[in-house]
């Protein structure tokens, strides 16, 4: 039997009944990772890839004893989050994350991509002041980095102003996913790694309808497991973007119509670039 220890990862965040995204899709990239994943459930969601039914947020002392639980027993030293739901979860879990000194990456989940709200208004501003100044890197996307900077975001300067900004603002490195922004065949990230910008690369990985759900929640969990067994950022930012890319490109058939994202069996790295701007 091997008994040689691999890093402990703990994702919070909610469980999405789908299997894409959330918790399921954390827990699947950590696996791929080869690193011992941990979960913490914030919320319970009804969805697929096409919508977000229903939503029940756990109590704050249910996040709470589940924290207790996994940073009592298990030795995480970095976790992600991803749906936090209320300000009184986000209360709760930057006290575990300062009394057990994680290093944190923050996905911070506002409104799905179907449109559903993830994240209460009056919840927004304690994010911002307990939980960001906390993380080492967050990773928003276009609409939340919208609503983080307070400005629209309409091309490529605005995008690398913005994650200046949050960087600036918050003392953390950003990833700015910025999927929903496509040019000339290329998906670009925009990196902003203790004040220097870089871009992130990747070809668009031509797929079918909700294909792409759970990208969001993939590449920060990604991002997680890589920085845990102990690549630099640099290597990190390479390895989970092409993670994501290959298990787009890798995707399975569910059912007709119905394709889902897959860990990739193949090596996709050669098709990722990470330069300075």
């Amino acid at each position: 039997m091997n008994h040689n220890r691999i890093p402990c990862v703990l994702t919070i965040a909610g469980s999405d009944s789908g299997g894409g995204a959330g918790i399921q899709a954390d827990l699947r990239t950590f696996y791929a990772f080869r690193v011992y994943g941990s979960s913490v459930i914030s919320a319970v969601t009804a969805q697929n890839p096409d919508k977000v039914s229903k939503v029940d947020v756990l109590s704050v002392e249910s996040v709470k004893a589940q924290l207790e639980s996994v940073l009592g027993s298990f030795p995480v030293r970095f976790a992600k989050t991803g749906m936090l739901a209320n300000s009184g979860i986000i209360d709760c879990v930057a006290e575990s994350i300062q009394e057990y000194d994680l290093s944190l990456i923050v996905d911070p989940v506002m409104v799905s991509t179907s449109g559903a709200k993830l994240l209460e208004d009056s919840a927004i501003k304690v994010m911002q002041e307990k939980l960001f100044p906390l993380a080492e890197w967050i990773t928003p996307n276009i609409p939340e980095a919208e609503l983080l900077s307070g400005r629209v975001l309409s091309g490529e300067k605005d995008l690398l102003e913005a994650a200046e900004f949050l960087c600036k603002k918050y003392k953390c490195n950003v990833l700015l996913k910025s999927g929903h922004a496509i040019s000339s065949g290329v998906v670009t990230d925009i990196v902003c790694c203790e004040g220097e910008l870089f871009t992130l690369s990747s070809p668009v990985a031509e797929v079918d309808g909700n294909t792409a759900h759970g990208t969001g929640c993939t590449l920060s969990a990604a991002l997680t497991a890589s920085l845990a067994s102990g690549r630099s950022w640099q290597e990190a930012l390479k390895e989970a973007k092409s993670f994501v890319y290959g298990s787009l490109c890798e995707n399975r058939k569910i059912r007709e119509r119905l394709f889902q994202m897959y860990p990739p069996e193949n090596d996709h790295s050669e098709r990722v670039i990470l330069k300075p701007y």
